[in-house]
């Protein structure tokens, strides 16, 4: 799958994604639960918060200025000795605003990693393995969230959250230092162009990436405070789910890479959104707490085929462009991200339900969007 060249980027890749998911899966595990059991966070406090954990990932366009000083590789070093540090604060300051400082200084990280590494990886690896990189990937940081998880049912018998958040967030912050010394780049590849732009021919790549923001932020800000809230969940609960769930996505996660090679970006994504059609209303109408715990499952698990529109804009893309793509797809992804939980969290003071319902619109939306996804690549083939 990896030549020689690329062989030392996949293995710095892999150490960071490890410790991405190590310090982002031990914040997200806890996060619910302490806040609203030690910060006293109510649910348009949470809404805000979520809110503004998206910012960062609305400037991820400024990674393009960032790489006019800092080359990629270590931008992504030092991004996540940013994650752990965020993490690492967490626990000491769980008041409202202090839960705002700490989860922005994580999610700046996190968002800066997250941007450079799929730029580094379409960059690094053609267009049949990229699919299969990223799946291979996204199944290890699976298998990291799952003994994540399981050290925080542990700790949680022994442990204060700030302890465990302390712990985690120092082993990343040591990763993302010793990754710093690394240099897996290879002199061979293309120069990205360092600076910001958007460019009609990738227009359905933008719209894509921004229905999948949103829709995602309804995932991520509602459907865990959902079950936290109303099903009471408890935080050794929600971390056996997160374990349950990665261990499927684990062994699943792969497949979807092959699954892209073999039936294509549009059959592929068509099938995730026209399941999350079906989640979102489930999510809206059901009162099993059993039911509501499957659903998360699903809907993680159709969560995963969102690497399928970076595959597709690697097909329809310049090379010289990815790292600008990246970047810009980030800012796009999180427009929605900034305002929707604010406004989900205030719609749910009316009725929770609002908030899958429109879930369910954007599925729709995106489902009718990716029907134009082999005429794009046709496009762009004839373009070369």
């Amino acid at each position: 799958m990896t030549d020689s060249k690329n062989s030392k980027m996949f293995t710095f890749l892999l150490i960071l994604n490890i410790a991405a998911f190590v310090g982002f899966q031990s914040w997200r595990s806890m996060f619910n639960n302490f806040a609203v059991e030690v910060g006293g966070i109510g649910v348009y406090q949470m809404g805000v918060i979520q809110s503004l954990r998206e910012v960062p990932g609305f400037l991820a366009l400024l990674v393009i200025l960032a790489i006019i000083m800092l080359s990629e590789h270590k931008l992504a070093a030092v991004s996540i000795i940013t994650l752990g540090l965020g993490v690492a604060l967490t626990g000491f300051m769980p008041s409202f605003y202090g839960l705002i400082f700490t989860t922005v200084v994580m999610s700046f990280g996190f968002h800066y990693y997250e941007t450079v590494n799929q730029s580094l990886t379409i960059q690094y690896f053609d267009k049949k393995n990229a699919p299969l990189i990223f799946g291979r990937l996204r199944s290890i940081s699976a298998g990291t969230n799952i003994i994540a998880g399981a050290l925080v049912i542990i700790l949680l018998k022994f442990l204060e959250y700030k302890y465990i958040y302390l712990i985690a967030g120092g082993l990343v912050m040591l990763a993302g230092i010793y990754c710093l010394r690394l240099d897996p780049t290879d002199p061979d590849k293309p120069i990205q162009k360092k600076k910001l732009y958007l460019k009609k021919k990738y227009w359905l790549y933008y719209a894509l990436t921004f229905l999948s923001g949103a829709r995602r932020q309804i995932f991520v800000a509602f459907s865990v405070f959902l079950m936290v809230e109303k099903f009471e969940f408890s935080a050794a609960e929600v971390a056996g789910l997160f374990i349950v769930n990665n261990a499927i996505n684990y062994f699943f996660n792969p497949l979807i890479g092959k699954g892209i090679n073999k039936f294509g970006e549009r059959k592929m994504l068509s099938l995730e959104y026209g399941t999350l059609i079906f989640v979102f209303t489930a999510y809206a109408l059901s009162d099993s707490k059993i039911f509501i715990a499957f659903l998360y499952i699903i809907d993680h698990i159709v969560f995963n085929f969102a690497f399928a529109v970076r595959t597709f804009y690697q097909k329809i893309a310049d090379s010289e462009d990815f790292a600008n793509g990246m970047a810009m797809g980030f800012t796009i992804n999180h427009i929605a991200a900034v305002f929707i939980p604010v406004i989900g969290g205030a719609l749910w003071l009316l009725d929770y339900r609002i908030s899958f319902f429109a879930g369910v619109f954007l599925a729709f939306c995106s489902l009718i969007f990716v029907q134009f996804i082999d005429k794009e690549v046709l496009k762009a083939e004839n373009r070369i």
